[in-house]
């Protein structure tokens, strides 16, 4: 089969991604193989190809946003059949014993499995799934439409929660790219005021046609304190900015997985009154099928820009160059 693999991580100039040869995989005990149909674009997957996120072996398939119908079964599957239609997300595998597994909070596992980091992810025409690990995805949601939510929209919602803002209450968005997006739609149909910071005028353009109640550049102060922040930007410059904008005993979540060095912080001007500052890591099952169906309810909509997936080099350096709003969408041919 054809697929993407990280050879030397560098900046996208060095073309960090291969386009090549590999054999079929055949799935093992518990797994399914998934022929892709499309597979989004994940802000860490620039993170991979760039080295900013160590690959965790060399050659590693990225793409952890993946749809496709499973082709292919192993030994000892039982919940999923040659046929499904299925996503593939970031969180691929926990070991389910440890206390964090036992307690109910499988994103902090101490042995977990990444695909497209651990194992080989959907920047090819076919991946493996622990058949746990996959989602029967609801038909209200075509391919390239639940593409995104697979992990952008996982992580932004575990992010909308993690940042507790109060029914009614006012929601700041750092960043505006494939994740903020969907997280601004579900905020806004569950009642929160929203207020966008963010580089880039079709950003801001996109977030005021969603619904925003404001949309401003990245530094910029809100035109109101803020019950509740979510910083989506890679940009630890930031996260300063956003705490002085909280109003008192709000939280700042970051959602990435990478972030650049945050500077000192004021005290007094960015931590006092009870502001919180926490890191938001992986999701949980629990918040994947949470979001695939309230995404289906609501109708929350990805804007997206289609890709080939032999183009998945170029859709990578569009994503680190601000080339488009929304997120990237890669189609496998049919």
């Amino acid at each position: 089969m054809r697929a993407w693999f990280v050879d030397s991580p560098g900046p996208m100039s060095s073309h960090p991604l291969v386009l090549g040869d590999r054999p079929e995989p055949v799935p093992g005990p518990g797994q399914v193989r998934v022929r892709v149909t499309c597979c989004g674009v994940c802000r860490t997957d620039l993170h991979l190809a760039e080295g900013d996120l160590a690959p965790r072996r060399r050659g590693v398939v990225p793409g952890h946003e993946v749809v496709g119908r499973v082709d292919a079964v192993g030994p000892a599957t039982s919940r999923l059949s040659v046929g499904d239609r299925v996503g593939v997300a970031w969180l691929g595998r926990t070991d389910g014993t440890c206390r964090y597994c036992r307690a109910g909070r499988e994103n902090l596992c101490t042995s977990p499995t990444f695909t497209g980091w651990d194992v080989d992810g959907g920047y090819a025409e076919q991946c493996l799934v622990d058949e746990a690990f996959a989602y029967l995805l609801p038909e209200g949601l075509a391919d390239e439409q639940a593409a995104p939510l697979l992990c952008a929209g996982i992580i932004g919602y575990r992010a909308l929660r993690l940042a507790e803002v109060p029914s009614g209450g006012r929601l700041g968005i750092y960043g505006f790219g494939g994740s903020a997006h969907l997280t601004a739609q579900i905020a806004i149909a569950q009642g929160l005021e929203v207020h966008v910071l963010t580089r880039g005028e079709d950003n801001r353009r996109l977030a005021l046609e969603l619904g925003c109640a404001s949309a401003a550049g990245a530094s910029d102060t809100p035109p109101v304190l803020l019950d509740g922040a979510i910083l989506f930007a890679p940009a630890g410059d930031l996260v300063p900015v956003a705490l002085r904008s909280l109003d008192r005993g709000a939280t700042l979540a970051t959602a990435g997985i990478w972030l650049s060095d945050i500077p000192p912080l004021a005290y007094e001007d960015e931590l006092f009154y009870e502001r919180r500052l926490r890191s938001v890591t992986a999701n949980t099952r629990q918040d994947g099928q949470e979001l695939l169906t309230l995404a289906a309810r609501l109708g929350v909509r990805a804007s997206t820009t289609p890709y080939a997936m032999e183009d998945a080099d170029r859709a990578l350096a569009d994503l680190a160059l601000g080339r488009f709003s929304g997120a990237a969408v890669l189609h496998a041919a049919s």
